[in-house]
């Protein structure tokens, strides 16, 4: 050829041009794809930092200890009306009352000290207070005068808010909600030494100690529905109890239990739910021999009492069954303030901590649920003579025996979570033993929360376990099939059909879940474990079948379409072992399978329940781990699997020597996808567990996973509460979760392809 031929012709200076213009492109387009690449992929890896570090800011505050700030200190208000026997303090914090033994209640500003209100107890002339005591704050601030003729003073104390000139003016005053004439409690008009009461809408229960007796008095309001006339319905007893060793008296808020303490150590119990018929329950010492009790007073709720001892120690005992099903007393829990005797102790009105003080002054603050100490401070250097706990827990007033007033402000916002009360068995009040429970929210300040993340982890594993269960072996077995045995005609209709249902939306598994298949396998729960045992049997019935056939019959179907034919015999079989199951649970169980599992092996059973939730999730998850494996199955290349055969192996050896180790990288990560969708799945849990939290490892029980309780519980929490900071904690653990695992799966990941690489 020429040098003149076209072919051999130079190119021209505009074809050179343009050459030199299309590699310019090429290569900013190269380069654009690189810089995309590499934001992309740097945005992910910020956006997760990011996402950490905000759940890390919501979660840190639940762990911070309280912090006690010293305000002002001043002289005793009014110090010549007598000594303080109660002093209390309002929600608002600025204005305190200090109770007298004469029967003065002075009102004054919390941080000066300032008389606000002198107010008299309406007592009878020629009497004396001999005896004080407090209702609980359920009581709205209910207290009784016992005085030296057998007869009563109660009264509350009450705080009216109003907003004069859009400034806030709290404004203290004195009811006697059973009327201002003292009540009769002893008819020989023996002094009362010690009383206690409880105020209710409806009835009012006192109980008082004279010299030779404890009696108990019942009010009952009776109303007359025509005039709206009130009568009061009295009724009085004795306890048959040692007078000469009661020390203190304490009734619970529903007016059904009565604990009599005494000076040797030994509480006493009666049921006075029947206020004709007290009985005592129990007698226990609450403290070693040698000891004293300096300070008794209930918790929170009235379930538990708190009991100071001279050793400095604060134990808590609370209400639980006994073996014999009958109420007991029971200590649960302790706290050690100091070396000194307990001089006061204070319970938080809203939650279910309290403060104590010591004889020298030191504090320390408690939450009995969290058995967390969450501050410890000295706030006075004499002698504590009376404390008040604001409702809200955030100021304390001490009263010292150097006639000063000492005024604290408190932080202390989430001192219900510790790292026992969030993965360790805790002891709750009312339960018979340690437990892990989650229950974060009630009806009344009264209940104790309970934010055991341990029974959530435990259901996110176990949903998890189950969908993978299931899922597994039928996706990894149908992508093997798929991609290696399968025909391409078949493969074609197969797997998009098969991904395909990865675009169903969780919610309409979930609704379909819940609604028919759980109450279908409740019906139908023989057959369902029936047809697990019978489908093998009859897939190797029809594989001798299909191999004794003429061959005749053979070569009319397409070969790697035998498949298919296992369809309508799998519909067959699961078909007859749900029509044979009733006759064949009651001729051989006499009842059905549910009630055989109850009444034999003590297993319950939960419609909605594990089981439910393994084949739901596992539908939801087979799409994923089955198109990602066979990618990986079919990804291999052609000449392994023919130098394979060529050497003489046969097409399962091939299979499970070469085509599945080279492509294991892939199903590990196929399978480790899938685990990260069943650990993080959401509405398919929600709608077919019954979303109880609890730890059972029967697949008969429901579940409740993080993802869930986070969906269910988010929209009712308040902004930086407790309850809405565990939350976060928990979307913390499970974003820590899939975190460390895929870690460790790509590095597992990693391995094999460098192991298998070579083949």
């Amino acid at each position: 050829m020429s040098d003149t031929h076209p072919l051999n012709k130079p190119p021209s200076v505009m074809e050179k041009s343009a050459n030199s213009y299309y590699q310019r492109w090429r290569l900013v387009k190269d380069s654009l794809a690189r810089f995309g690449v590499i934001a992309g992929g740097l945005s992910v890896i910020v956006a997760l930092v990011l996402i950490f570090f905000y759940l890390l800011y919501v979660v840190i505050p639940l762990f911070k200890p309280a912090t006690a700030e010293a305000g002002n200190h001043y002289a005793l208000p009014e110090a010549a009306l007598g000594k303080t026997v109660l002093l209390d303090v309002e929600e608002q914090n600025e204005v305190a009352a200090r109770f007298t033994d004469t029967g003065q209640v002075i009102f004054f500003e919390a941080a000066t000290g300032k008389p606000v209100l002198t107010e008299s107890i309406k007592i009878p002339a020629g009497t004396k207070v001999v005896s004080f005591a407090q209702g609980s704050p359920i009581s709205e601030g209910a207290v009784i005068y016992g005085l030296s003729n057998g007869q009563a003073v109660v009264v509350k104390h009450q705080y009216q808010i109003t907003y004069p000139n859009n400034k806030r003016l709290i404004t203290p005053s004195l009811k006697y909600p059973l009327g201002e004439a003292p009540i009769v409690i002893d008819d020989k008009g023996t002094a009362l030494e010690i009383c206690a009461v409880k105020v209710g809408d409806k009835s009012t229960t006192i109980v008082a100690k004279t010299a030779d007796k404890v009696r108990l008095l019942h009010i009952e309001k009776q109303q007359n529905l025509f005039t709206d006339e009130v009568t009061l319905e009295r009724t009085v007893v004795d306890l048959n109890v040692a007078v000469a060793t009661v020390t203190n008296m304490l009734i619970d808020k529903e007016e059904r239990n009565l604990y009599l303490v005494s000076d040797d150590g030994h509480l006493s119990f009666f049921d006075i739910s029947d206020k004709t018929l007290p009985v005592i329950r129990q007698n226990v010492n609450m403290v070693t021999a040698g000891e004293k009790i300096t300070a008794s007073t209930f918790l929170n709720g009235d379930s538990s009492l708190l009991i100071g001892d001279s050793t400095g120690l604060v134990s808590q005992w609370t209400m639980v069954r006994d073996e014999l099903k009958r109420p007991a007393i029971q200590k649960i829990r302790a706290f050690k303030v100091s070396e000194k005797a307990i001089a006061a102790i204070n319970p938080e009105p809203r939650r279910k901590g309290f403060a104590a003080i010591d004889a020298d002054g030191m504090m320390g603050v408690y939450h009995t649920t969290s058995e967390r100490e969450v501050l410890r401070e000295q706030v006075t250097k004499a002698l504590p003579i009376a404390a008040a706990l604001s409702p809200r827990a955030n100021a304390l007033l001490v009263e010292a025996s150097d006639k000063n007033i000492y005024f604290w402000k408190l932080d202390n916002k989430h001192p219900e979570v510790s790292v026992k009360s969030l993965w360790q068995e805790v002891w709750y009040e009312g339960y018979p033993k340690p437990d892990y429970i989650w229950q974060s929210s009630a009806s009344n300040n009264d209940f104790e929360p309970k934010y055991s993340l341990t029974p959530l982890v435990f259901g996110t594993l176990k949903a998890a376990f189950y969908a993978m269960l299931v899922a597994i072996p039928l996706a990894l077995m149908g992508a093997i099939y798929s991609a290696y045995f399968m025909t391409p005609i078949m493969r074609q209709y197969v797997k998009p059909t098969v991904e395909l249902m990865g675009a169903l939306p969780t919610v309409i598994l979930g609704f379909l879940a819940g609604l028919w298949l759980a109450p279908t396998l409740e019906e139908n729960l023989a057959g369902f474990f029936l047809m697990f045992m019978l489908l093998p049997v009859g897939v190797m019935v029809f594989a001798y079948a299909w191999h004794n056939l003429p061959a005749r019959i053979l070569e009319k179907i397409p070969e790697g379409w035998e498949a298919a034919i296992l369809i309508p015999v799998i519909l067959l079989t699961g078909w007859f072992a749900f029509a044979i199951s009733v006759p064949l649970e009651t001729a051989l169980l006499g009842e059905t399978l549910r009630d055989w599992f109850k009444n034999e092996w003590g297993i319950g059973y939960d419609q909605r329940n594990s089981l439910v939730v393994g084949m739901a999730m596992g539908f939801a998850v087979i799409p994923t781990i089955f198109s990602i494996a066979e990618d990986a199955i079919f990804s291999v290349p052609k000449h392994l699997t023919v130098g394979s055969l060529a050497l003489g192996a046969t097409t399962w050896q091939t299979m499970t020597r070469v085509v599945l180790l080279t492509a294991s990288p892939g199903i590990f990560s196929a399978v480790m996808i899938g685990l990260g969708r069943a650990v993080g799945e959401t509405m398919i849990v929600l709608m077919a567990t019954g979303n109880t939290p609890v730890m059972d490892l029967s697949v008969f029980q429901g579940l409740r996973t993080l993802a869930a309780n986070i969906a269910v519980e988010m929209p009712e929490s308040q902004v930086d509460s407790t309850h809405y900071r565990v939350l976060f904690l928990a979307a913390l653990v499970l974003f820590l979760f899939t975190f460390v695992f895929n870690t460790l799966a790509e590095i597992i990941r990693q391995r094999l392809r460098e192991k298998y690489s070579s083949l």
